[in-house]
């Protein structure tokens, strides 16, 4: 059995780890490998790429200055999410706001040292990233729509530090991009929603706030609408092998998701329209496997 001392480091780490969302660094992880493969670099062989001492350090540095990310949100958000999500926030609350910061500066400190081995480019990239996401926490966050807009740039700045390294710019990623970043920020936008209640209590000024749910509900609907061109540019323009099917998906479940917006009048509402595009882009990642599904195997060889 555990020791009282053994537990309750077990728990500050489960505390770290629920802070950071490792889950979503994981999935983040290889969302850029699985890119970097099968679509910003599919003529070069497949250990290659794997071996690539670059792109591990540059992924490497992306999931540390994400994890700091998550640590500063969390410690400007620390009052709001005791609204908005109490039982996670009991738990994170497990490590003090001096070991937040501490851990902060270290992984931040961490990421642009590594991607000193890459180029001085890659640390300008990353100390500006870092700059952002702090500025986004502290200041850009309580302004509407604009802080939706710069989290939800944030949040595809790593893939965007991988397509500037393999440098190419074929139109049918920006495509994939543009259907990734609209969908973030619907999401963004949707988590407004889900978290009234914290936004009021600390005074933040989101828009269903300032202009209330049925402004919001519209601009999300138009961002859904904006994201079915992507979409279905990526089926019937763009050879995306067997992915289309993903996208025929997304497609249908897009607009069931209207269907559901205009319907929904509770938080718990807007926590299944929120999981419901979470879990769109999470098979996404996935997904990105049937572009060519005998490719890994033929690029081994």
């Amino acid at each position: 059995m555990l020791s009282r001392r053994n537990k309750l480091l077990l728990l500050k780490f489960l505390s770290l780890f629920s802070i950071v969302r490792g889950y979503n660094i994981l999935i983040i992880a290889l969302a850029q490998y699985l890119a970097s493969i099968y679509i910003l670099a599919p003529d070069l062989p497949l250990r290659k790429v794997v071996l690539d001492i670059n792109l591990f350090v540059i992924v490497l540095a992306s999931t540390l200055v994400i994890a700091a990310g998550y640590i500063i949100n969390n410690f400007y958000d620390a009052e709001k999410d005791l609204i908005n999500k109490p039982r996670k926030t009991m738990l994170d609350r497990l490590v003090s706001q001096r070991t937040k910061l501490t851990t902060y500066f270290v992984l931040n400190f961490l990421s642009v040292f590594l991607a000193s081995y890459v180029s001085f480019r890659a640390v300008l990239f990353f100390s500006a990233y870092i700059f952002g996401i702090w500025f986004y926490s502290h200041k850009l966050k309580k302004v509407p729509f604009a802080g939706n807009f710069v989290s939800a740039t944030l949040a595809i700045s790593p893939f965007f530090a991988v397509f500037v390294y393999y440098k190419n710019f074929e139109t049918v990623i920006f495509v994939h991009a543009m259907f990734l970043f609209l969908l973030i920020l619907a999401r963004e936008m949707i988590k407004d929603l889900e978290n009234i209640a914290g936004d009021l209590a600390q005074n933040y000024k989101t828009i269903p706030i300032l202009y209330g749910a049925s402004l919001s509900k519209t601009l999300i609907s138009i961002l859904i609408v904006l994201t079915l061109v992507p979409a279905l540019l990526l089926i019937y323009n763009f050879d995306v092998g067997y992915m289309y099917l993903y996208f025929i998906g997304c497609v249908l479940l897009l607009l069931l998701f209207l269907i559901l917006l205009w319907r929904s009048k509770t938080k718990m509402h807007y926590v299944w329209l929120h999981n419901i595009l979470k879990m769109i882009i999470v098979i996404g990642v996935f997904s990105i496997l049937l572009i060519d599904i005998d490719l890994v195997l033929n690029r081994i060889l």
